[in-house]
């Protein structure tokens, strides 16, 4: 089945457009150095979207991947809720990884978890991006742009 695979950027920290409302969840924001708990994510919310690329790495592949960057985890009462990722160890600052587990979608976390991410990204450099693919959430891409995040280039695979 053909995909389509979108990569966006934000280039101007001052172009971050926050969600307008406030999420119906509140959430904690912490680091995690633990490349286990990313892959923990990847898999679960991945298992929803096909990404299937990192099934096969190695705890060590993991923990090299882990120190490229940093990951962070949100929170809802206590409850592991979504998780992204920031590769620095290329410039621009690439969001690795970001999503939310299932049971924690509609609640308007997502908006807000992706800002937390763009800013982020803007603390260590002077451009984020990231990809996504037709195989994500249909809300993956209006939260991109929502955000401000702007498509540079397509690429059509399979």
């Amino acid at each position: 089945m053909p995909i389509t695979v979108t990569f966006l950027e934000l280039t101007d920290p001052d172009g971050i457009r926050p969600p307008s409302r406030p999420a119906r969840r509140d959430y904690v924001l912490e680091p995690i150095d633990d490349p286990q708990l990313a892959r923990w994510f990847y898999e679960r919310i991945g298992a929803n979207h096909s990404w299937v690329d990192r099934l096969s790495w190695s705890p060590e592949q993991w923990r090299e991947r882990a120190e490229q960057g940093e990951a962070w985890m949100a929170s809802v009462d206590g409850d592991r809720a979504g998780f992204f990722a920031l590769r620095l160890s290329e410039d621009p600052v690439e969001i690795d990884i970001f999503g939310l587990l299932r049971e924690y979608q509609g609640f308007g976390l997502g908006g807000h978890l992706l800002t937390d991410a763009l800013r982020r990204g803007f603390e260590v450099g002077d451009r984020v991006w990231l990809h996504t693919c037709t195989l994500d959430s249909p809300h993956a891409l209006p939260n991109y742009e929502a955000r401000g995040m702007r498509a540079y280039r397509t690429e059509r695979r399979g």
